[in-house]
């Protein structure tokens, strides 16, 4: 069953106890918080302190995307901020083996995320040591972005990979996912999708993500 991850990027900040507890009640598997430091990414957004509070708020896993550069001076603050998934970039890491092992130590799930135009070759050496793929489908640092359709072939070379080596990681998928877009993510092999502006910028995020839930649940997922 495909799991679904409200990205607070989209959130009423003013509303953010509300609003995440709407959607705790209603479909969310998880809170996916985008960590932007306007040098990775054109964009600022959140650290540990978002992550802390989001940790008194809401019983779901803390899925933080570090979208920054030199993410492994950052690990300690935010695994001790409450962080249970904790995914950096390929392209903001020089030894990604050695972070990926670092994120581990702290006992947290370890993701690994790929810009839309970075191949899953970058990565397969350690994706057997990964918990969590993030494929992005838009280039990150906005919300409110259209999906990119040529991810849809990332997707299922990942989808690909797991199956013939038998790996575990799961298949996480964020950018421009909407009611219009999840069926095909989840038919490519996605087994985690992150929307932010379809549930948070929706006038009830309630409904919206109980809808994009159902969406995601009927879609079945991939064949293999």
């Amino acid at each position: 069953m495909g799991k679904l991850a409200p990205s607070i990027l989209s959130a009423d900040i003013l509303q953010l106890r509300a609003q995440v507890q709407a959607v705790e009640k209603n479909g969310a598997d998880l809170i996916h918080i985008d960590v932007m430091d306007g040098s990775f990414v054109p964009n600022i957004s959140f650290g540990p302190m978002m992550v802390r509070a989001l940790k008194k708020i809401t019983k779901l896993p803390l899925d933080v995307h570090l979208m920054i550069q030199n993410p492994q001076k950052y690990l300690s603050v935010f695994a001790e901020a409450g962080a249970e998934i904790i995914t950096v970039h390929q392209e903001a890491c020089t030894h990604l083996d050695r972070v990926i092992a670092q994120i581990k130590t702290y006992g947290c799930m370890a993701g690994i995320s790929l810009n839309p135009a970075t191949p899953l070759s970058t990565i397969m050496p350690v994706l057997s040591e990964t918990d969590l793929l993030l494929i992005m489908s838009v280039n990150p640092g906005f919300g409110g972005q259209q999906f990119i359709p040529y991810t849809l072939e990332k997707i299922r070379e990942a989808a690909d990979f797991k199956h013939r080596n038998k790996a575990k990681y799961l298949i996480e998928v964020d950018g421009g996912i909407s009611v219009k877009t999840a069926p095909k993510a989840v038919k490519a092999g996605a087994e985690v999708l992150v929307a932010g502006n379809a549930i948070f910028s929706q006038e009830s995020p309630a409904d919206a993500c109980k809808s994009l839930k159902r969406v995601i649940e009927q879609a079945g997922g991939r064949a293999v």
